[in-house]
């Protein structure tokens, strides 16, 4: 359900921004995650390169056409064929799917939240639980040279908490991005507006249907409302091109839910649960891990009700305002599975 409110408010933030003309563009990418506590030793272990120095995104566009390329696959949406291509490097090999296809999942994925959002209400559990987010957009005043660029610091906070209480009161979620905006770079503007064509393709040939489709969305949950609004209001802070952002996600607390599992040693119940219990494993494993070292003042472990669960960085290497034919085919030899 988490992951369900972060794809729609993507979503919105995406189809607010402005269209641009449909030029060609080559971009390049660098992004890395890392998972604390138990999580993030499983992905160093598993995780192979990609994992410890991150992975190097390459999107191309020329006319109806965008590849996005990593080091073992790629991605061809191609918005005349009305096809995306999912392409295997290793394997030499693609695999097609149509917007048709992509639209029937995308119906029968909203179905399934909408039975959740039901059952949800219904459950003893969580019935009596509702959330709310607050969003806000902070200029800092900090400035600073980012791959040439002259960027400026922007700190973007989505927090998600229970509804009536204070977010360290009840406990929640918070999501902090901080970025260094550059004034807007052109090339990538073409790719925001590539992304709403290719929208417009999937959910409707008008943006009637696309709100639509974003109302309907909302209306299973109808706190982002107010959310949405603030948003729309504090997203013209973030006028420019992201160079630099680091992404935070953690998880909060209660006062009670602390008080619990300092006692108990339990698994936390957090005010926001996550995906498969790892919520409780990766909250166990921080309390081991956060706590102060001797001789060091307890205050140094950080807030004993808040664990980071994800951290993630992605930074723009390089921007080109054109790209050519090459750069948006499926490699001579490929075979389709």
């Amino acid at each position: 359900m988490r992951r369900s409110l972060l794809v729609v408010v993507t979503s919105c933030l995406v189809l607010g921004m402005a269209v641009g003309l449909g030029a060609d563009m080559k971009s390049r990418q660098k992004t890395q995650f890392k998972f604390e506590g138990m999580l993030g030793r499983v992905v160093g272990m598993f995780g192979g390169k990609a994992a410890k120095e991150g992975v190097i995104n390459t999107v191309a566009i020329v006319g109806d056409r965008m590849m996005t390329v990593t080091d073992q696959s790629g991605e061809l949406v191609d918005l005349a064929a009305e096809k995306v291509f999912s392409i295997d490097f290793k394997d030499k090999s693609y695999k097609v799917k149509t917007f048709a296809e992509i639209r029937k999942e995308w119906e029968e994925a909203k179905a399934k939240m909408k039975k959740q959002a039901e059952e949800a209400k219904d459950t003893p559990e969580q019935g009596d639980v509702q959330y709310e987010m607050d969003f806000s957009v902070d200029k800092t005043g900090q400035r600073k040279s980012v791959n040439g660029y002259d960027c400026e610091q922007v700190v973007m906070t989505i927090a998600m908490r229970q509804k009536g209480k204070k977010l360290e009161d009840g406990g929640g979620m918070v999501m902090t991005a901080d970025m260094w905006m550059a004034p807007k770079i052109p090339a990538m503007q073409e790719q925001i507006a590539f992304y709403q064509r290719y929208m417009k393709k999937l959910l409707g040939s008008d943006t009637e249907e696309m709100t639509r489709g974003l109302a309907q969305a909302m209306a299973m949950y109808p706190q982002m409302k107010d959310a949405m609004e603030r948003m729309k209001k504090e997203s013209v802070k973030m006028d420019g091109t992201a160079v630099l952002t680091t992404m935070k996600i953690e998880t909060v607390m209660s006062p009670e839910q602390a008080k619990a599992q300092s006692e108990s040693g339990d698994k936390p119940k957090l005010g926001v649960s996550l995906p498969g219990g790892l919520g409780g494993m990766f909250g166990k494993k921080k309390k081991t891990e956060e706590a102060p070292k001797e001789g060091e003042p307890a205050a140094a472990a950080g807030p004993k009700n808040r664990a980071t669960f994800m951290t993630s960085t992605t930074e723009l290497l390089e921007v080109q305002a054109s790209a050519g034919a090459a750069d948006v085919e499926i490699p001579a030899g490929f075979k389709q599975k």
